[in-house]
């Protein structure tokens, strides 16, 4: 087969740069495509590239095409689509690094051109970058996030009072009561983000004053705000006063850094982002035409950002809140999907991104994310579905698959976004992935609340390492309430949580938990897995019917072990072959008065074992109610809790209420043995 002819540049990315140092390439371009016959071509920039193949299939050409990007830094002038035309006829197409080399798709702007100068007493680096970057709200110093001035510096202020707060919790308020000292007229301006209940919330300040320390916003909070929630200040320049600390003059776009010791203009790295997409496959459900068969393999995606458009309105309970009512859900992601089938992520970095790194959205079935990391992420990590149930067939999304990747240190910005997110979506499995540090919630799954139609079903969950959600181990947190290791809603038949392990979670209220079945969870089934120190339980239901909880081991909760809210005329859930360890305090929470659970074959021990209570009644009047009756309360010879090795001994008294051993040290992202 003849070689394509070269295309030309496409304007769209011709702006093409690279930041960072390349090898030669002996006279070949940064973008090479090469196919079966080994023949390969050249191309300056990749829609130049991305047109050769859409003509080469739009002349009945199915031979599986390799698009190798040349190492180092490219900076988009525009996100990069693949459309169904570039794996027309059953062709398939894997965009990767060149061999032996790391190819970076940024989004962003290297600061090329700093001045020195002078901010209330301290140096500063400065630099022009314009009125369309007047709402940044990132910068990053080699791998560093910098941290957008701030008010404390590195805590959190409570809340005084709420002089306009209704008793409806779903009505957010625009302003509200702070400490003597805590704020002043400086902060004009300037954004608070105030945490209240599972959400925070980004309102703009319109005035503060001292004299009543009232401060007035120009958006509501996403819900009521209450005494005691906590808020802290960002983006303004009175508060620019710490090494690591950036602002942006909201009218000029002229950025201020104060430098950590030892950093000087000529030797660092510096980016922002100007782009909120990077990556966008487009295809077209409605049409029958789906991107399919595509693979993106070993690169990196950064340097992308989202905020607050003008005219944005929030998706509930009041459309002019600064935020989302729950998981930052309208935040997008850096690479977007829609229409994508049989598409392969493998290998890739997501960073240094201020929204969501990866979402499949509607029509996107069969699809893999596997070895990736995403780290440093303004919000979360992957969205799967959609919010609402498609109407059309062609556009739901199901049977995705993402395993063995590492999805970390997120909520940057948005705090209540979400590790991985699962909505209206059936049939997908997540395998084998590390998820951790988050502010909110670290795997969510379904999103109808109640016994409604729900497409989230049939989902497979199984040897995650989930830690440190709600508490990052940076000492960030805990701030907000009602979250979870691991979170579902709605009836999910056949939906499995098994071989887990989740541990360190923390809320600040209530509801650090580590498995929550939340509001119509019902039908679900989690087995095999293993809860230790959560503040407030390692097994909650709101509310649902017949879900299995079986074999699996909670410890140390600090509040309460096991929790069931509200009471129904149905049969809750099933807890049997538990093992229930804790130091010391209740081992319920909640109401689980009605019996309308069925508990057998669990065992129980706490280390200060003395008035072990069951709700209201002790161990034999637990029993004499129908609960519990072939369980014991007795030492269950682990190997060794404390190191988190939570297999059985061979004398283990568990063995005899058919408890099996549960061992977890394979958990996490595997060791990958094969391309």
């Amino acid at each position: 087969m003849n070689r394509v002819r070269h295309l030309g540049v496409l304007a769209v990315l011709a702006a093409l740069a690279t930041a960072l140092p390349q090898a030669p390439l002996a006279g070949q371009g940064p973008f090479e495509l090469g196919s079966a016959d080994g023949g390969t071509s050249a191309y300056a920039s990749l829609p130049a590239a991305l047109d050769a193949i859409a003509a080469r299939r739009a002349q009945g050409d199915a031979t599986a095409l390799v698009l190798r990007i040349a190492g180092g830094t490219h900076v988009l002038d525009a996100p990069i689509v693949v459309r169904p035309e570039h794996t027309a006829h059953g062709g398939r197409l894997t965009i990767e690094s060149r061999a032996g080399e790391r190819a970076v798709l940024s989004g962003g702007l290297r600061i090329a051109s700093w001045r020195v100068g002078e901010h209330a007493g301290q140096r500063v680096w400065i630099a022009e970058l314009g009125p369309e970057h007047r709402e940044l709200r990132e910068l990053w110093i080699g791998e560093r996030r910098a941290i957008l001035a701030r008010h404390p510096d590195r805590d959190t202020l409570p809340v005084e009072a709420v002089p306009a707060a209704d008793g409806d919790w779903t009505h957010g308020n625009d302003g509200f009561r702070f400490r003597a000292g805590d704020l002043d007229e400086r902060a004009i301006g300037a954004d608070l983000v105030v945490m209240s209940r599972w959400v925070e919330s980004h309102l703009p300040v319109l005035a503060v004053d001292v004299g009543t320390r009232l401060v007035r916003c120009a958006k509501r909070s996403v819900f009521r705000l209450d005494a005691g929630d906590l808020w802290y200040a960002e983006g303004a320049l009175a508060h620019l006063d710490q090494p690591g600390e950036f602002c942006v003059d909201r009218k000029t776009g002229t950025l201020r850094y104060l430098p950590l010791p030892g950093e000087e203009p000529a030797t660092v790295s510096a980016w922002v982002p100007r782009l909120v997409t990077l990556l966008n496959l487009d295809g077209r459900p409605k049409d029958g035409q789906f991107v399919d068969g595509l693979t993106i393999r070993e690169l990196s995606f950064r340097h992308a950002e989202w905020w607050f458009p003008a005219g944005f309105r929030s998706n509930w309970p009041s459309p002019d809140a600064g935020g989302f009512s729950q998981a930052a859900i309208l935040v997008p992601a850096a690479i977007h999907a829609t229409g994508a089938r049989n598409c392969r992520f493998e290998d890739c970095e997501f960073a240094q991104l201020g929204g969501y790194a990866l979402e499949l959205g509607s029509g996107c079935s069969g699809n893999s994310i596997s070895y990736c990391v995403m780290r440093d992420l303004g919000a979360g990590g992957i969205k799967i579905g959609t919010t609402a149930i498609p109407d059309e067939a062609h556009d739901l999304s199901s049977a995705n698959t993402v395993s063995d990747c590492d999805i970390g240190d997120g909520g940057q910005i948005f705090h209540s976004a979400i590790g991985i997110w699962i909505g209206q979506s059936p049939g997908n499995r997540l395998l084998h992935n590390a998820v951790h540090d988050f502010l909110y919630t670290g795997i969510s799954i379904g999103w109808t609340w109640g016994y409604g139609p729900s497409a989230a079903r049939d989902q497979r969950v199984e040897g995650n390492h989930v830690h440190h959600i709600g508490a990052r181990r940076d000492g960030t947190g805990p701030w907000l309430s009602d979250l979870a290791g691991i979170y579902t809603l709605g009836v999910q038949p056949g939906t499995l949580i098994v071989g887990n392990l989740f541990h360190d979670i923390a809320a600040r209220r209530y509801g650090g938990w580590g498995i929550y079945f939340d509001e119509g969870t019902s039908e679900l089934r989690a087995e095999r897995n293993v809860v230790a120190r959560t503040t407030h339980g390692g097994f909650h239901q709101h509310y649902g019917r017949d879900n299995v909880f079986d074999n699996n081991v909670l410890i140390d909760g600090r509040d309460a072990q096991v929790q069931r809210t509200r009471v129904e005329e149905h049969r809750s859930f099933t807890f049997t072959r538990n093992l229930v360890v804790w130091q010391q305090g209740p081992l319920f929470a909640g109401d689980l008065s009605d019996l309308r659970c069925a508990f057998d074959r669990n065992l129980y021990w706490c280390r200060e074992p003395a008035g072990i209570r069951f709700g209201k009644l002790d161990f034999a009047a637990w029993q004499a109610a129908g609960m519990d009756g072939g369980s014991r309360i007795v030492d269950p010879g682990m190997v060794d809790a404390a190191t988190a090795d939570h297999r059985l001994r061979d004398d283990s008294p568990a063995r005899a209420l058919g408890i099996e051993s549960i061992d977890l040290r394979g958990v996490g992202p595997r060791a990958r043995t094969s391309k």
